[in-house]
């Protein structure tokens, strides 16, 4: 009896540990976050959120979250005597595609070159990689501090092995020798988010989904700058839909042209070209909004 309890105990043993070890794959602590940082140590608890809970832990921002595809959350805490506590939360989601967005919807700085996308500033550090985005920050100030952070995106972005793609939208849009300003690059997936960066329509008439996403972003700076929204649809016919949407509910007054100058004197002008709809709005000149949507053509062109 005893010799048949040993086999049917390990059986048993590699059984749980498998489950154990499925399980853990499936959440954001199957990236085995750090447990120390120059001289930081993990207080040892790791608090977990799901779509259900994330409410919990981040009222404020968890629509944003969860409009991107929001799957979980960790959160783990450093402490180090005289010196304020850092946090760092790994967000899950559900797509490289989402993760990138929710790193681009607040980017202000430029890149640090950790992960696939990163910036650093004011006690806080941000990036993404693969399906992950990662915040980490201090509750306080100090060299020590930021330095620690730095190594901890590192340590944290070395864990995460998958890498991804950004939204193929992406590459529909010109870039630094046509005046884009890198920082203002935005992927949303919601027209609430959308009209948070840039008011196009209480509705949805663009159509944006999870799946459909819309890039903004900017290109020169103060008086010469205009915004660019591309989105890229799956058929040509669902892009022709949204650019009749589009045209009645924001250039509504433009008398069944493509364009129109405001009442600022800056012009709009929409464009559709097959899958793709590309808006230009306020350029300072008609001429420099037909300049840019011509070299929305050519980068459009170059991606397929």
């Amino acid at each position: 009896m005893e010799r048949l309890m040993v086999p049917v105990l390990a059986i048993w043993l590699c059984v749980a540990a498998s489950i154990e070890s499925a399980d853990a794959a499936s959440r954001p602590g199957s990236v085995v976050l750090p447990a120390a940082v120059e001289g930081w140590t993990w207080d040892g608890k790791e608090a977990r959120y799901d779509a259900r809970t994330v409410f919990d832990y981040i009222d404020g921002a968890g629509e944003m979250f969860l409009a991107y595809g929001f799957e979980q959350l960790a959160v783990r805490r450093f402490e180090k005597a005289d010196q304020p506590p850092l946090t760092v939360e790994c967000y899950r989601m559900a797509s490289a595609e989402a993760a990138f967005g929710v790193f681009s919807f607040e980017r202000q700085d430029e890149g640090i070159g950790i992960g696939q996308g990163s910036e650093q500033g004011g006690g806080l550090l941000r990036f993404w990689k693969g399906r992950y985005f990662v915040s980490i920050f201090a509750d306080g100030e100090g060299a020590e501090a930021e330095s620690a952070i730095l190594q901890l995106a590192r340590l944290t972005a070395a864990a995460i092995r998958e890498e991804g793609r950004p939204p193929r939208a992406i590459g529909l849009i010109p870039g630094k020798d046509a005046g884009l300003v890198e920082t203002s690059v935005r992927y949303v997936t919601s027209h609430i988010l959308l009209n948070q960066r840039l008011f196009i329509a209480r509705d949805n008439v663009l159509g944006l989904t999870r799946e459909t996403g819309a890039v903004l972003a900017q290109y020169g700076r103060d008086a010469a700058a205009a915004r660019l929204l591309v989105v890229y649809y799956s058929t040509a016919a669902a892009a022709e839909a949204a650019y009749g949407r589009f045209m009645a509910a924001y250039l509504s007054a433009a008398a069944g042209k493509d364009r129109m100058q405001t009442n600022d004197r800056r012009w709009t002008i929409a464009r559709q070209r097959e899958a793709v709809l590309a808006v230009v709005i306020g350029a300072p000149s008609e001429a420099v909004g037909e300049a840019l949507l011509a070299a929305t053509e050519t980068a459009g062109r170059s991606a397929r």
